[in-house]
């Protein structure tokens, strides 16, 4: 069966996000106004093959951990729907 898995990977809330900060200082340079905080993360669709979607929870979160997040320093979560 086809799953599509949504994910979210962002950094750690204790963290510093450089580039947040960045957007956020520069906001002001095009008229937005009023902004008090930016993180910035990742999102990823991924579609795969699975017999079940305990399978397909499984394979994203190998993927996850070993792969698409530094979990040390992000966090992430995903939703799976089959397709």
């Amino acid at each position: 069966m086809k799953y599509l898995a949504n994910i979210k990977i962002m950094p750690h809330k204790e963290l510093l996000d450089p580039q947040g900060k960045t957007v956020l200082k520069n906001l002001s340079n095009i008229n937005v106004d009023q902004v008090n905080d930016v993180r910035i993360g990742k999102f990823i669709q991924m579609t795969l093959e699975a017999a079940s979607e305990e399978e397909a929870q499984q394979k994203v979160e190998n993927s996850c951990k070993k792969l698409l997040a530094n979990v040390i320093m992000e966090k992430y979560e995903y939703e799976i729907a089959a397709v």
